[in-house]
């Protein structure tokens, strides 16, 4: 089974934000959230550098260890989905996750922030309908066999989705083009795809 996950290749991201406008489009999100954005690192210096950041699907997911209502699920895929119905809005998973990835649609008196929403990979989310699906969470690419919007409408190819070996297969690959001398991987020869070891970020 696919482990579908997310790559953004710092060295070609131009920080034209059509990812962010992709997903906003592709899932008609409230105003206020924000389930993509491009981070910029030193801006207006010469090694300047964008990435664009969202929801990482990570395999131990920190939001899913600290969520009180069990929200949080994992398909089979490896994408982390919520229950909107479940979510009290505590916002412990914002606290927890490493990426600023959950996001809440209020900030009312007394910690009051509404339910959360998150990237889904354009996988959707649990709902008895489609049109409750995606007034909930957005639209359901992955079901058509479609790859999320924010990857496929990225026009230098900067930002990768699929499957985790894929991604890492066709990031070694720019790796080795750019003449990293070690093949893109550790020193150590025998290190798989598993193992990148490579900062994008680094000339080799």
């Amino acid at each position: 089974m696919a482990q579908m996950k997310f790559m953004c290749d710092a060295e070609r991201c131009i920080e034209c934000n059509g990812c962010v406008t992709a997903c906003k489009n592709a899932n008609d999100v409230e105003w206020g959230i924000q389930r993509r954005r491009v981070v910029t690192l030193n801006d207006g210096e010469a090694n300047e550098m964008s990435i664009s950041v969202a929801c990482m699907h990570c395999d131990d997911a920190p939001c899913m260890a600290v969520c009180p209502t069990d929200c949080f699920y994992k398909t089979d895929d490896g994408i982390v989905l919520h229950d909107k119905d479940l979510c009290i809005g505590c916002g412990y998973c914002l606290y927890a996750c490493p990426f600023g990835a959950p996001q809440f649609p209020q900030q009312d008196a007394f910690g009051e922030r509404g339910k959360m929403d998150k990237c889904t990979f354009c996988a959707g989310g649990p709902a008895e309908s489609k049109e409750e699906e995606y007034e909930k969470y957005g639209s359901n690419r992955i079901a058509e066999g479609k790859l999320p919007l924010c990857a496929e409408m990225c026009s230098t190819k900067a930002l990768l989705a699929g499957d985790a070996q894929d991604v890492a297969d066709i990031f070694r690959q720019r790796v080795v083009h750019r003449g990293h001398k070690d093949g893109a991987w550790s020193n150590n020869p025998q290190a798989s795809a598993d193992n990148l070891a490579y900062d994008a970020a680094h000339k080799g």
